[in-house]
């Protein structure tokens, strides 16, 4: 299997819409009520939402292709922290959010979460960046674990609404390396 990573584009706005919808329930606890991550999914995981996404210049969506399928995709928000807790909590300025990292069930154990991480804190840095920070249910101990080995730590606690069901998240934060000084 061959992985490779890039940008998403407008026209992909499609099939990362059916990626998030496939895979946005595996991060919800398990009492999720069906019709919570139904109402999460049309209001924000949309092929409209995500093509506004991938207009926007304030995010980057990273699509994972593994042997010509789209297996996973993150996206990147740059920006201030909205989330009063968040921004309390999170302390590297300038930062960057990793809003979404999911991958599809079927490429699970084959590496692209990490193959996805690598590039999104390398986009993260590029973008000049102190850190980069993601909101993580309390409940999701796989993804808590990767996220641990993938150097965050967690800094504070937030909520998240999926459709009219409050959850609670911890917010992890990561330092990402500066830019060596000009020599100029």
């Amino acid at each position: 299997m061959v992985t490779r990573v890039r940008t998403a584009r407008l026209e992909d706005a499609g099939i990362v819409s059916a990626v998030a919808a496939e895979t946005f329930e595996m991060a919800c606890p398990p009492s999720t009520a069906p019709a919570a991550i139904a109402a999460f999914i049309a209001e924000n995981l949309s092929d409209a939402r995500f093509a506004g996404y991938l207009s926007d210049p304030e995010r980057s969506v990273i699509l994972a292709d593994v042997d010509g399928e789209i297996a996973g995709y993150t996206m990147l928000i740059g920006g201030e922290p909205t989330d009063q807790a968040v921004a309390a909590a999170v302390a590297g300025r300038p930062t960057v959010e990793l809003s979404k990292c999911y991958v599809r069930e079927n490429f699970h154990g084959f590496g692209v979460a990490s193959a996805l991480m690598t590039a999104s804190i390398e986009g993260a840095e590029r973008s000049g960046a102190a850190s980069v920070w993601l909101g993580v249910n309390q409940q999701n101990a796989r993804a808590i674990r990767f996220y641990e080995k993938s150097g965050f730590r967690k800094v504070g606690v937030k909520q998240f609404l999926v459709g009219d069901e409050l959850h609670d998240d911890f917010v992890f934060e990561r330092a990402l390396a500066l830019p060596a000084p000009s020599s100029e």
